[in-house]
């Protein structure tokens, strides 16, 4: 298991990581919704295309809701649409569209403030890291 020292190596550690992913924009959702449904699978949601039949079924679009945010990114023509989304029992009142470096710093501030709150998320975070 990854040792963590405090909030502020989390968020180094977590927005590195995550960077590290997004190389490849093509692989980069699977490897976010991979990672977000191991480490958080009831805070994550992920829509495939292609029919029930397929053998390779693509993430079209991945969100995770951390808190009252809700972090989406979905496919976008050739490219990863990033967004963020302020959710109040269930209604959205604003969404922002970011760039990728933007959305991933965001969320890593999410995930390492939802981390300092409770056990069962320190242990997501540490598993995201792994």
């Amino acid at each position: 298991m990854v040792s963590i020292e405090g909030p502020a190596e989390d968020f180094d550690r977590l927005a590195a990581a995550l960077r590290a992913d997004s190389g490849d924009l093509s692989t980069f959702l699977e490897v976010v919704a991979s990672k977000f449904e191991s480490a958080l699978p009831g805070r994550t949601r992920v829509e495939r295309g292609g029919g029930m039949l397929r053998r390779r079924r693509p993430v079209n679009r991945v969100s995770l809701e951390l808190g009252d945010l809700r972090f989406e990114l979905a496919r976008s023509g050739g490219a990863v649409a990033a967004q963020c989304t302020r959710v109040v029992r269930g209604i959205a009142l604003k969404t922002e569209m970011l760039n990728l470096d933007t959305w991933l710093v965001e969320l890593a501030r999410a995930l390492s403030a939802q981390a300092g709150a409770s056990a069962q998320d320190r242990v997501a975070l540490e598993r995201l890291l792994s």
